[in-house]
């Protein structure tokens, strides 16, 4: 009898061997919902391709009035620049002092053009004033639960300022070559500062006791190895994550590590650090390392994998054919460890549907 897609889905997040390959995608862009899809939400789009779903959702948390009070923030729109940019800026008044940062935003994405930490001081400012959820609320988490019955699973993200890692959340604040930079520099405050954002990120996820999720999301791109050295990855990146792990797996939930870039070379390090399952698994392609079939020789019995699909190749700049051709890949080069859930190793914002649908049919053929 063929599983159901959240029993296929939880299986492969046990790395153990499901009826057929599963399959999800790294969510939906709103951009290609509304360009390709007539303007979907996920729920629609996942059920247009009869996929398993993976729907993404975090807990709403709740705050001390007086935490807020002295975290003011007072956000200004710049409006836009001569490529049609949507620009903003942001002070955060605090009772020691403020602190600034800008960004921009189109459809298809956002990103920073300012960061918010500028030095040491910044940090300690950021550090006492940032707002800690005091409460917790997983009703929206419940209702999606109900919502979504057998047809797949729950994916959440752990609190942080970005990412979530430490690392990650310290490059997200303060900029990733800044990052590189002070650790090389001035490792003992670059310590301190992953030590108070771990620290901040245990008080909430102590919270987390009975979630109605199944996997939470840490990690992130400024940890792969097309970004960092396995040394720097090894002191400043293990033992945060080692922590956080440990506190997540007493929440109940199953933990993917997130590695959008180059990961051959960290393999055994995430197999070190307490997650259950890697991703995005990027290929060369992509701007990535991975060779999924030499991946799972030297860790596939210890963490389950997502990703490895070649969304350019197979979506993008696809066919059917060639879509229904990289799906088989990513299984011959997996199968002997089963433990896998395929899908494009990144977000995807073009591409005919039928490529989309020719993965989706894909996957129903590779039976275990």
């Amino acid at each position: 009898m063929p599983m159901t897609s959240r029993e296929r889905l939880l299986t492969a997040l046990e790395n153990k061997r499901p009826d057929r390959l599963p399959c999800q995608v790294h969510g939906w862009m709103a951009y290609y919902l509304n360009h390709y899809l007539g303007g979907m939400d996920w729920w629609q789009a996942y059920e247009k391709f009869d996929m398993d779903f993976a729907m993404y959702v975090s807990p709403t948390y709740r705050y001390n009035e007086k935490d807020l009070v002295n975290w003011q923030v007072d956000r200004r729109d710049l409006g836009t620049d001569t490529q049609g940019n949507h620009c903003w800026e942001e002070t955060i008044t605090t009772p020691k002092g403020t602190l600034h940062h800008a960004g921009a935003w189109n459809e298809i994405t956002g990103w920073n053009t300012e960061h918010l930490i500028k030095s040491p001081s910044d940090f300690d400012i950021w550090n006492a004033f940032y707002p800690v959820p005091t409460d917790i609320d997983f009703t929206e988490i419940q209702k999606t639960r109900d919502r979504l019955g057998d047809r797949g699973i729950i994916r959440s993200h752990p609190f942080y300022p970005g990412q979530g890692s430490p690392w990650q959340a310290f490059c997200t604040l303060a900029g990733t070559e800044e990052s590189i930079l002070m650790a090389c520099s001035d490792p003992e405050f670059l310590h301190h500062a992953l030590d108070a954002i771990l620290r901040k990120t245990l008080r909430v996820t102590a919270m987390w006791e009975g979630i109605p999720s199944d996997m939470v999301e840490t990690g992130g791109g400024a940890g792969s190895n097309t970004v960092i050295s396995p040394t720097l990855f090894e002191e400043f990146c293990l033992p945060y994550d080692r922590q956080q792990h440990e506190a997540l797996h007493e929440a109940g939930v199953k933990i993917v590590y997130h590695l959008c870039g180059g990961v051959m070379h960290m393999l055994d390090l995430v197999a070190r650090n307490g997650a259950d399952g890697l991703e995005t698994m990027t290929p060369p392609e992509m701007g990535g390392d991975c060779d999924l079939r030499e991946a799972s020789r030297r860790v596939g019995d210890r963490l389950f994998f997502i990703g490895g699909f070649d969304q350019q190749r197979g979506f993008e700049k696809g066919t059917p054919e060639m879509a229904r051709r990289l799906v088989h890949d990513c299984f011959e080069a997996t199968r002997d460890h089963a433990g896998y859930i395929v899908c494009p190793s990144d977000h995807f914002f073009k591409g005919d549907p039928a490529n989309l649908q020719a993965f989706s049919d894909a996957v129903k053929e590779c039976v275990y």
